[in-house]
């Protein structure tokens, strides 16, 4: 991999035929904010690998209750992803204010979970840190989108996602390890993970540039601060306005994080103090998956591959549902489970930022991020209530027929994608 020349210019010019001169695959930019997000992703999966045995099994609440709250963990960052989108776009490419404005929102959030021990206390805090989180997504998946030559978005956006996933494998580590450690075990670890949401804001500001050059050559004048009203016209482009519905339909049938480990805790009667390893089982394999199927998605087509990332987790639901038990199965699941995520996650971004023009890379993948989000939001909401009323194996096969027909569907729209003129 080579780092990429920072000098660059926004003004028109024509590729760079000299012989033996190669752009970077992987540019410097993207290496500073996989660190960010490295960081980052350590203080919030700290957090994520405790939560939901905290809240059951300490504070004891509900399956619907939980529900609720992980819903505001995955939908309420939905509802500014749009304006964090569209502020970056709008701002002239100045992504990195608003990305900063997000982590800096979610590190004040981490210290306010030592104060909250109800659940209308910990929604508020799990709030605010969502919202840091919707504002700081787009502007740092258009960071690397114009950063990147468009024929390599997909190895590039595979390297963030494999640094972004390094974090997520030490936070539950080191979230154990706390626990293991203390006495007032929660506690600590809401400590120690707001100051790493610090470190990873300081590196922001740091490291990453605060101005990006678009990789690609600009041709045409363009305007500097586009509007409201032409970001959401980005729906009027098919391919867009197909990518988004399809995202959406399929998070409507993507059972959350938590509930899935929780099921597979209940399923395999692991002991409480192990459900903090679960995660790593996932993030091991995104790890492992995420840069080499990142560029699988350069060469076979980014929306084949998000379409097969959601056939795997349906293996993965069939698979927890089977008569088969034990930690085998459980190992089997984890791997299934981080295999979609590294067939999905940048793959979105990557299809996302070829479906749109570079002035609109914030908003574009802001739409297609909130629908996803709010989708996996609406999901969790019905599933809470689905467990609470039939029983979390019934539950997941309702969902798991759902995924299946919406699979399906999201295949027939996206099949003609490719000739489809943007």
């Amino acid at each position: 991999m080579y780092l990429a020349d920072s000098r660059g210019t926004d003004a028109p010019a024509a590729p760079d035929s000299r012989p033996g001169r190669r752009s970077a695959a992987v540019p410097g930019t993207v290496l500073a904010l996989g660190a960010v997000s490295l960081i980052t992703d350590v203080s919030s999966e700290m957090v994520t690998a405790v939560l939901p045995l905290y809240v059951v099994a300490g504070l004891g609440l509900s399956p619907l209750g939980f529900g609720v709250l992980d819903g505001i963990n995955n939908g309420v960052g939905a509802l500014v992803r749009l304006a964090g989108g569209h502020l970056a776009d709008r701002g002239g490419r100045r992504h990195k204010v608003v990305a900063g404005l997000g982590y800096g929102l979610s590190a004040l959030c981490k210290p306010l979970l030592l104060l909250a021990h109800t659940l209308p206390v910990i929604s508020a805090v799990l709030a605010a840190d969502r919202t840091g989180k919707g504002l700081r997504t787009a502007p740092r998946d258009a960071m690397i989108s114009l950063a990147t030559e468009p024929r390599n978005r997909g190895r590039a956006f595979g390297v963030h996602r494999a640094m972004d996933t390094t974090g997520a494998l030490l936070g539950p580590l080191v979230a154990f390890a706390v626990l293991r450690a203390t006495v007032d075990g929660y506690d600590a670890v809401f400590a120690v993970s707001g100051c790493f949401a610090v470190l990873g804001v300081l590196v922001l500001v740091l490291f990453v540039p605060r101005q990006i050059t678009p990789a690609r050559p600009v041709h045409l004048p363009e305007p500097a601060r586009p509007g409201l009203r032409d970001a959401l016209g980005l729906l009027r482009r098919p391919e867009l306005r197909r990518l988004t519905g399809c995202a959406t339909l399929l998070g409507l049938t993507t059972v959350s994080d938590s509930f899935l480990y929780l099921l597979l805790q209940r399923e395999g009667d692991l002991p409480a103090h192990l459900f903090p390893l679960l995660p790593l089982g996932t993030a091991a394999v995104f790890l492992l998956l995420a840069l080499p199927l990142g560029a699988l998605a350069d060469r076979a087509g980014s929306r084949r591959l998000f379409l097969a990332g959601h056939g795997v987790l349906l293996l993965g639901y069939g698979l927890v549902l089977s008569p088969w038990h034990g930690a085998p199965a459980v190992i089997a699941v984890l791997v299934l489970h981080g295999t979609f995520y590294a067939a999905t996650d940048g793959v979105l971004a990557a299809a996302t930022a070829d479906a749109v023009p570079d002035r609109h890379q914030g908003a574009g993948q802001a739409l297609v991020g909130t629908g996803q989000a709010l989708a996996r939001f609406a999901c969790s909401l019905a599933f809470g209530a689905a467990w609470s009323l039939w029983g979390g194996r019934t539950a997941l096969a309702v969902t798991a027929g759902a995924l299946a027909v919406s699979a399906v569907v999201a295949a027939f729209v996206l099949r003609p994608a490719d000739e489809v003129p943007t």
